[in-house]
């Protein structure tokens, strides 16, 4: 939709986007991710577009909140683990050639649930990763009961290193 300020109008589902490979630091995508026809093309078109080592912010709703099933646009309904499949050495990177390294994925809650202490104890797994039982749990059994509002993902870029042609040398051996 064209607004004041905005300098490209681009269908997100029609790929290549209109930018050049590693074109951007720094890519934030807030309440995006839910309505794209494929998540996997989706991501693999951001991780194109961004610099190595780039930040990619994504805000979604999580599957168990009533906004991720209320708006009859939403496509996708995600977990706090759907990432995963895009994570650099995670045994479920199947997409994307696992070209994301996962920083950070910060579930919100609900004033109540947050005071009672439900968002500390999900969460608990960014500040010490052993404690990945509490958000496992939580979402296994819990989720619908206990309901989650967010999903907030950091992610980073990672891309091979280019090889340096200037640096190949070719031997020759005589016979």
């Amino acid at each position: 939709m064209a607004l004041p300020g905005v300098d490209v109008v681009h269908d997100l589902n029609v790929i290549p986007y209109p930018f050049p490979d590693g074109a951007f630091d720094e890519i934030h995508a807030r309440h995006v991710i839910e309505h794209v026809a494929s998540v996997p093309a989706f991501l693999a078109e951001l991780h194109r577009i961004a610099a190595p080592g780039a930040r990619l912010y994504i805000e979604t709703p999580h599957y168990s909140s009533l906004g991720s099933w209320n708006d009859p646009t939403h496509r996708w309904h995600l977990s706090a683990y759907s990432f995963d499949y895009f994570a650099v050495g995670h045994p479920a990177a199947h997409y994307a050639g696992g070209g994301f390294r996962l920083l950070r994925i910060e579930i919100t809650f609900l004033r109540l649930w947050r005071w009672l202490g439900v968002a500390w104890l999900v969460n608990a797994v960014n500040r010490h990763p052993r404690w990945r039982i509490f958000r496992k749990t939580w979402e296994e059994y819990l989720s619908f009961i206990i309901r989650a509002r967010d999903i907030h993902a950091t992610l980073e870029v990672v891309k091979p290193e280019p090889e340096a042609a200037s640096g190949l040398q070719t031997t020759q051996q005589s016979v």
